[in-house]
């Protein structure tokens, strides 16, 4: 959703935008702050679901397709841009005879934007590696990560001010997404006394650990600064030497930008997207990999060997910021319109 969300930052004024999501989620809800207008439509998954589910789930599938049409005989639109998800499908089906873009953020496309390639006259990836994992390749652009403009006006001084942190100290930013990562949160919580001896800690612990590790960390110093979620997260990022962190499509953008040096923990109950995503930083010197069964274990002589040897960070500091492609959101924008005129 959030790279969608980026590239409408950088559409022209005068350009109509019409989000169309799944019906009662939490993506109406952010969609309205960003003042654009939405419609929902059914869909559900068909991949991987019992026969008891698949039923019902083909019956959203034509429902959510019935929806589809409706909107576009009512909207006509001139490009449609999808960034994946189940809701695509029918969307995709009900507009064969429009132009249509694919984003995919990670490297290895999921099932749905698999799927959705099959129907798409252009696809954008974050790097050049996903071209493996399509068929007709003349149709890719490489266009990288899109970045909110918000992430992209911080700097390190303004960061450590905005936190109130020391210059001299290192910053360790531990996040997990919006969700969090509860084998991230309770590893940090174990080494917390160690890891304020050296460092200065930012702690974004996501909305389903935010009240144990509260109760955890009451009356530490400033030098820990916890929060369910960031909304500034471009602070974050510029304060920190140091990330730990998931590996999802985000950080192939993000990170880069920054030039921050990462050990990631790839999510290890779920498809490899995050292990493949990881890897490709990994190989490029830009990042360390952690399994997430060693995190308890590892995490504090990791982060210490990082710090202590500043040569090997600098080093991935450079490679991971030569990564960087902040014009991102600008090159789709203008696949969109160059689509649109066609």
């Amino acid at each position: 959703m959030y790279p969608a969300l980026t590239v409408t930052e950088r559409l022209n004024s005068d350009t109509e935008v019409l989000w169309v999501g799944s019906e009662g989620g939490m993506e109406a809800e952010l969609i309205a702050r960003a003042n654009l207008p939405y419609k929902g439509i059914r869909a559900a998954g068909v991949h991987g679901i019992s026969a008891r589910q698949l039923p019902g789930n083909l019956v959203k599938l034509w429902q959510g397709y019935k929806q589809a049409k409706r909107i576009l005989s009512d909207y006509q639109p001139d490009v449609l841009m999808f960034t994946g998800g189940y809701v695509a499908i029918p969307m995709a089906l009900a507009g064969l005879k429009i132009k249509t873009l694919l984003f995919v953020p990670d490297i290895e496309p999921g099932l749905a934007l698999k799927t959705l390639a099959r129907f798409s006259d252009k696809i954008a990836v974050t790097v050049s590696d996903s071209k493996r994992y399509f068929s007709k390749k003349e149709r890719i652009e490489v266009t990288g990560y899109p970045l909110r403009k918000d992430l992209m006006r911080w700097i390190k001084a303004d960061a450590l001010e905005y936190f109130g942190f020391d210059r001299e100290k290192p910053v360790i930013l531990f996040t997990g997404g919006s969700s969090g990562a509860r084998s991230i949160n309770k590893a940090v919580i174990a080494i917390l006394k160690e890891l304020l001896q050296r460092y200065q800690v930012i702690h974004l612990t996501g909305h389903l650990d935010w009240e144990t590790v509260r109760t955890a960390t009451a009356n530490l110093p400033r030098s820990y600064q916890a929060f369910p979620y960031l909304h500034e997260m471009g602070a974050a990022y510029a304060a920190a030497d140091l990330v730990v962190s998931r590996a999802g499509a985000s950080v192939l953008g993000e990170y880069p930008f920054f030039g921050l040096p990462a050990i990631l923990v790839p999510y290890p109950y779920a498809w490899r997207y995050q292990k493949v995503n990881a890897d490709y930083l990994v190989e490029r010197e830009a990042a360390v990999l952690l399994e997430d069964q060693y995190l308890q274990s590892q995490l504090l002589a990791q982060i210490d060997t990082l710090i202590q040897d500043q040569p090997r960070l600098e080093h991935m500091r450079r490679a991971m910021q030569a990564l960087s492609q902040p014009q991102a959101a600008e090159r789709i924008a203008s696949l969109i319109y160059e689509m649109a005129e066609g």
